[in-house]
């Protein structure tokens, strides 16, 4: 996803408007700004395109610890600039190299799990329309028990790439790499148009139900208008599958198509609506015959239906809708309602097999206790059973196997809370994360989690959240860290973590301490 600053046209006061990269450590820093009752900033799409309401804390952010009395290029580059960052009246250029080194201890498992990342950044604008941006990452590493784990299942790092030398038997160390490119034209100061390979979030939450960053870097095309108190944003992507069959001699995986709508309505200062609907279609059916194009595809309207005529295989099509209301000042409820199979007669009649849908809801604010830079967020989520899955798996609401949505996939509640505080150069973070979900406790069983799993011909008649082998999942960690070079988030990292997963069949525990040099504006989720 974006690491660096993706620079775009519209003019701001002595600066430029920018895309911050989507990272929870940075944006909840906007807190005060974004939800304060006399800001009208979209807040639900992201990544953020910055504006004159929020321009201000974005500058205090990428100068804290700034010193102008670091007169050498060796302590200006170390501690407040980019290596290459030059400025122009007709262009603008960065560079980065970028480092995540990381080392520790799983006492559980009496493991040392690492990272060796090494990358680069490379962004910039010409004239005041265009703007490019490109990051990639070589890594190496071992991963704790449960993490490696789900590696050695996909063959796939969640969120990032293939495990290059995955081979179908459990691998201890991983190898992978990925990129990131994007290429941006604004002609006038409401339009914005994006393509390249990049990640999206839909939601004020920190996890999403209906268009999440946990998936991995995806080829599109995005268009996003603002018009005052609406945004709309069209997006067209290209998805691929790993373990489907190949249907033709191109590439290695089946592929399909996406097609994402989200509008968004600030009634007021404390009241947002939006609504979204997203739409997978398979380039071709079970058999691999190819599906023609079809010009619908293409349709910009809100709440289109299925691509395919009667005979063809139904597209998997979802439906939701997101409110957000300020309470009070820089504090804000907000929620989600994602919907895919519906039946209004008896949706709230409780467990059917008509409807399948999650529902989240959450409070989010800053300066808790009156304390500045103080932020926090207590969120709730619930899915349920074989919402996001297809009768063809390749319809699924998947990418490389991982879902689009929440990482935990579907038949699960969550409760998640997570405080932040800034003081200076030092970051304090705390998580805790509760899950109950329901596993399959064999091969051939399917309880509706993972939802790359067929949708059952025969499922159980009153599905029922957690069914199957119920398990519960306990996740605390703990983060402390020294800001070095703003401008890419170079830090000296503490982290703590524990994790607990338990059901009948086992009890398996994490716990873990880890110390490293790091950088980047990345959400890197293991908190599943």
């Amino acid at each position: 996803m974006l690491t660096g600053f993706i620079l775009f046209s519209a003019q701001l006061t002595n600066a430029q408007s920018v895309y911050l990269p989507d990272s929870y450590q940075l944006y909840q820093k906007f807190n005060a700004d974004i939800y304060s009752t006399k800001s009208s900033f979209h807040t639900s799409l992201r990544p953020f395109l910055i504006d004159s309401s929020i321009n201000r804390t974005y500058d205090s952010v990428m100068n804290v610890g700034v010193s102008s009395n670091n007169k050498s290029w060796l302590m200006r580059k170390l501690f407040n600039e980019h290596l290459f960052d030059v400025k122009t009246k007709d262009y603008t250029f960065y560079g980065d190299i970028i480092l995540d080194l990381l080392t520790g201890r799983e006492f559980t498992a009496h493991r040392t799990p690492n990272l060796n990342t090494r990358g680069y950044q490379f962004g910039g604008t010409v004239g005041t329309k265009f703007s490019f941006y490109t990051s990639g990452f070589e890594n190496q590493g071992t991963f704790p028990n449960y993490y490696n784990d789900l590696v050695n299942a996909n063959g796939f790092v969640p969120g990032q790439a293939y495990a290059r030398h995955y081979n179908g038997l459990a691998q201890i160390s991983q190898d992978w790499s990925y990129v990131t490119a994007t290429v941006s034209y604004t002609p006038i100061k409401q339009l914005n148009i994006t393509l390249g390979q990049d990640k999206m979030f839909i939601g004020d939450g920190y996890r999403s139900l209906l268009l999440s960053d946990y998936a991995a870097n995806m080829p599109l095309l995005r268009v996003t208008a603002n018009f005052g108190k609406l945004q709309y944003m069209m997006a067209w992507t290209y998805l691929e599958d790993i373990k489907e069959k190949k249907f033709d001699t191109f590439g290695s995986n089946r592929r399909k198509w996406a097609l994402f709508h989200y509008l968004d309505w600030n009634v007021s200062n404390r009241l947002s609506f939006g609504f979204f609907n997203a739409l997978i279609t398979p380039e071709a059916d079970a058999q691999g015959n190819r599906r023609g194009f079809d010009v619908n595809f293409i349709n910009p309207i809100l709440f289109s239906s299925s691509l395919g005529s009667s005979a063809s295989p139904k597209d998997n099509v979802f439906m939701g809708f997101t409110g957000k209301y300020k309470i009070f000042d820089k504090t804000a409820i907000y929620g989600q309602l994602m919907l895919d199979r519906f039946k209004a007669s008896n949706f709230f009649s409780g467990n059917n097999t008509d409807n399948t849908n999650g529902v989240q809801l959450g409070i989010r604010g800053a300066d808790i206790f009156k304390v500045n830079r103080l932020n926090y967020l207590f969120e709730f989520n619930t899915v349920k059973p074989y919402t996001y899955s297809s009768t063809q798996p390749l319809d699924s609401y998947t990418f490389f196997g991982d879902p689009l949505a929440h990482p935990f996939g579907a038949n699960f509640r969550e409760f998640l809370g997570i405080v932040n505080y800034s003081l200076g150069r030092f970051d304090f973070q705390g998580q805790f994360d509760y899950g109950k979900y329901g596993l399959d406790a064999a091969k051939t069983d399917n309880n509706g989690k993972l939802i790359n799993k067929p949708y059952p011909a025969t499922p159980n008649p009153v599905p029922v959240i957690g069914q199957g082998l119920s398990t519960q999942l306990y996740y605390t960690e703990g983060t402390v860290s020294f800001l070095i070079n703003p401008k890419y988030n170079l830090r000296i990292e503490l982290s703590g973590l524990y994790r607990q997963e338990k059901n009948v069949q086992s009890d398996t525990k994490t716990t873990m301490v880890t110390f490293g040099l790091r950088s980047s504006f990345r959400n890197l989720y293991h908190d599943f």
